[in-house]
């Protein structure tokens, strides 16, 4: 209600189930834990709308908005076309990624009340988007398949998966 819109109903079914989700799993190096795996899931009182404020504390600072780029090629026939910081999109980060980037859940068209038509993007570290999944439940699986190993997502960019994370 706070954001004006209406969450796609696999969503509202998994928040409906539990209040988002978050594990994470070790493995034993030298009788020593080292921490691995981290699937995250935001509760609703964590989802964070990414968008109009500033990146810094400073006066007249640059928004996320101020970074769009219109000289993209916008629906590129096999390509979704992508998310955009300002009013055309609504954008909810559904997972921090250990600051390696972010999973958004993304309202392309701005009348999210009217229709929750959402995809599921990955914001990687240099604000570049990247096509996940059509819908939630897609995404899930997913992140279940890939057992939350760091660096997942860059499996689904044109740099792939960093070899530290290999």
């Amino acid at each position: 209600q706070k954001n004006s819109c209406m969450l796609p109903e696999d969503l509202k079914n998994f928040y409906l189930m539990t209040d988002g989700f978050q594990m994470t799993w070790s493995v034993k190096t030298d009788d020593t834990p080292m921490p691995l795996g981290s699937m995250v899931i935001n509760s609703v009182s964590k989802l964070c709308r990414l968008g109009g404020s500033s990146m810094y504390t400073l006066p007249n600072a640059p928004t996320l908005a101020d970074l769009e780029d219109d000289t993209d090629e916008e629906g590129d026939g096999d390509k979704p076309e992508k998310p955009h910081f300002d009013s055309r999109s609504v954008i909810f980060e559904l997972d921090p990624c250990n600051g390696n980037g972010k999973v958004c859940l993304v309202y392309k068209h701005t009348k999210p009340v009217v229709s929750p038509d959402t995809e599921i993007w990955f914001l990687d570290r240099a604000l570049y988007w990247h096509f996940l999944t059509k819908t939630f439940t897609a995404y899930y699986r997913l992140l279940i398949t890939h057992l939350g190993l760091p660096q997942w997502q860059y499996a689904f960019t044109s740099y792939g998966v960093s070899p530290q994370a290999k």
